[in-house]
């Protein structure tokens, strides 16, 4: 599933608070599973425990409101209750927590939809992620999101749909397209011209490189 070279290794899993497409959240042996503020709803509905509840819960109702209480008072190390007043947003937070914790391969669910300031903000936290070493892939359903940086990624050739690219860092140079309906070679992309959008998948292995900058890759399906 993961748009990256990175194989799939522990991971930390990040539930959040946004729409919530899935029908199954991939949580395997050595995982670390964060609930992220409202995602703990989710996670009550589906029957997900989470190994961690992050958040300033401010407006947590309902079954999870009760289930959480529970959690605070009686295994108080699972949750982190944070100040509603504070800088960072509660998902940036919890990533935090979880490269503290030594993991580099983060899925966030839960992350779009809602209010549109926050599905920016959980953007910008796969690049803060990739800052620091680690990969990031925000999944909305049958859409996933990541950031590439000064490197090459290669995806299968049995995928298909869409495959768009934006700039991050103002420009993004040697950008190269193969094995893609639209081909570029070592071409400069900048964030005023959205040039990368709505590429195709042709039963080729695809493989995208940038030299220099930072991309959003953003995978979707047809239709």
């Amino acid at each position: 599933m993961f748009v990256s070279n990175r194989k799939r290794e522990k991971a930390c899993i990040l539930i959040g608070a946004g729409e919530f497409s899935q029908t199954a959240v991939d949580i395997r042996d050595g995982d670390l599973c964060i609930a992220v503020d409202g995602g703990y709803v989710y996670c009550d509905r589906y029957g997900i425990t989470p190994d961690l509840l992050v958040g300033d819960f401010d407006s947590m109702e309902g079954t999870a409101a009760g289930r959480m209480e529970r959690i605070e008072k009686e295994e108080p190390e699972r949750l982190v209750r944070l100040n509603p007043v504070k800088d960072d947003t509660d998902m940036m937070v919890a990533l935090q927590i979880g490269l503290k914790k030594g993991y580099r391969l983060f899925y966030l669910y839960g992350a779009l939809g809602g209010r549109k300031e926050h599905s920016l903000a959980n953007i910008q936290c796969l690049s803060y992620l990739k800052s620091r070493g680690a990969d990031g892939c925000l999944v909305d359903g049958k859409v996933q999101m990541t950031v590439i940086c000064d490197e090459s990624i290669r995806l299968e050739a049995d995928r298909e749909g869409y495959f768009s690219l934006f700039a991050l860092s103002g420009q993004a140079q040697g950008v190269t397209i193969r094995g893609m309906k639209y081909l570029l070679d070592r071409a400069t992309v900048t964030d005023s011209c959205p040039v990368g959008i709505s590429n195709e998948f042709i039963g080729r292995e695809a493989e995208i490189t940038v030299e220099k900058g930072k991309l959003l890759l953003i995978l979707s399906p047809f239709g």
